[in-house]
């Protein structure tokens, strides 16, 4: 990227399976950006919940967990590390249990205001990517460029389909039941619901490549920079 170009900040939200993690990732490695994954950081509470065998609904006692966790994201090879009071959990967090219970958690109000601040502080010297489901309307809501990423059920069941790997201990048919299950989930919940901002650019990722997804929001993310630089000169 031209160091000479305005840094901003890139948020990209979606529905689960929709490519988010794996676009926004090559979107800040092709921009010398910070990618931010917030998916993961709902999920290292998950783990940490379930590990302490605590309640999918109790914002109390899951809110105190979150608060007490010192979650790190790092750049990896192949996708970002997520450390948790120095352990990396990165392994841990695409499994079905995971899958099944990360919504619910997300839903709790506690969390989520521990989360969202978190990540605020991450975005404030911009040069930021982060993907989630509310970072265009709750936690970003100022960010220089908003993106809406979606597929079809179908297409999003299938990717998440592959991640399991060779023994998924699921259907596609029953994966993409609960990913239709985890979208209402995700829409009706009262803090910060599944929404579009007013105003992101939509891309349907479905049938399309994650390069050619990826090199349109950087091709926007460049002219963006480019815009904001000139009018400051």
């Amino acid at each position: 990227m031209n160091h000479e170009a305005a840094r901003i900040n890139i948020a990209i939200d979606g529905p689960a399976g929709a490519g988010k993690s794996t676009v926004a990732r090559m979107v800040a490695r092709d921009l010398a950006y910070i990618y931010v994954d917030t998916g993961a950081m709902y999920r290292a509470v998950t783990l940490k919940a379930i590990e302490a065998g605590l309640s999918m609904d109790d914002d109390v006692s899951v809110g105190k967990l979150a608060r007490e966790l010192d979650i790190v994201l790092l750049p990896g090879k192949e996708a970002q590390l997520v450390l948790v009071n120095g352990q990396d959990v990165s392994p841990l967090l695409r499994t079905l249990d995971i899958n099944r219970n990360v919504s619910y958690i997300a839903r709790l109000v506690s969390v989520r205001k521990q989360m969202a601040d978190l990540q605020r502080r991450m975005a404030m010297a911009k040069g930021v990517v982060m993907d989630g489901r509310d970072i265009g309307t709750h936690v970003l809501p100022d960010a220089e460029l908003k993106v809406f990423l979606t597929a079809t059920p179908r297409e999003r069941a299938t990717r998440r389909y592959r991640e399991l790997g060779d023994n998924p201990g699921i259907t596609l048919d029953q994966l993409e039941r609960e990913i239709a299950e985890r979208d209402r989930l995700d829409q009706e919940r009262e803090i910060a619901p599944l929404l579009r901002a007013q105003d992101a650019r939509l891309i349907d990722s479905t049938g399309r490549s994650i390069d050619e997804v990826a090199e349109e929001i950087v091709q926007w993310g460049l002219a963006i920079a480019r815009t904001i630089s000139m009018e400051e000169k």
